[in-house]
């Protein structure tokens, strides 16, 4: 009898025990194995999440990016003009739904770089810095004669590159890595409860 009345009392314990830092979770799940596959880490996104607006759904930043991913509302407009069924760029759910729909696009961008991590971080780079910037950051390395695909050396010609703001970029790329770390470190109560 006690046995049946805690399995009855599970979903509403583990839905009372959700707190501010994993509640988006079931979203960034969902889009994340939409978006990239079920085998692909979903906390790559919360990361960049956490990054981007600390997780605070109505987070608005100086140049006018809102959201949990920090959209810039032409962005999200074009988003959502190829997927209608999103709703208002304020909405947790659809937001998140955009910022890893953008970061796809992204990833499909580098493909020519082998190494998952290497991928990683031009994809979230490319998010903060525009594509074209980081064309024009692996130009400049061609030029040095250094390996284009390698982040470090990225890094390493950043002060070269024109009309970047490579002081946000670089830093937005650590924490994002940071974050991960992180999240992957701790136990999520999800996945405590579902044991």
């Amino acid at each position: 009898m006690v046995v049946l009345a805690l399995a009855l009392l599970m979903p509403a314990l583990a839905a009372a025990q959700k707190t501010g830092s994993d509640r988006y979770d079931e979203h960034f799940r969902k889009y994340t194995k939409r978006y990239f596959g079920p085998g692909f880490d979903w906390q790559y996104f919360k990361a960049q999440a956490m990054a981007e607006s600390d997780l605070e759904p109505t987070a608005t930043s100086r140049v006018g990016a809102k959201g949990l991913m920090q959209l810039m509302p032409a962005t999200y407009g074009l988003i959502k003009s190829r997927k209608p069924e999103l709703g208002a760029i304020e909405d947790p759910e659809s937001n998140i739904a955009a910022g890893i729909a953008h970061s796809r696009g992204l990833w499909l961008r580098w493909k020519d770089h082998e190494i998952t991590e290497e991928r990683l971080r031009f994809m979230f780079a490319s998010y903060n810095a525009g594509e074209g910037t980081i064309l024009r950051a692996k130009k400049v390395a061609q030029s040095e004669q250094l390996d284009e695909r390698a982040w470090k050396n990225i890094e390493l010609v950043a002060p070269k590159v024109q009309r970047w703001r490579y002081t946000e970029t670089l830093p937005y790329v650590r924490k994002i890595e940071a974050n991960h770390d992180r999240l992957v470190a701790q136990p999520r109560r999800s996945d405590v409860v579902k044991r």
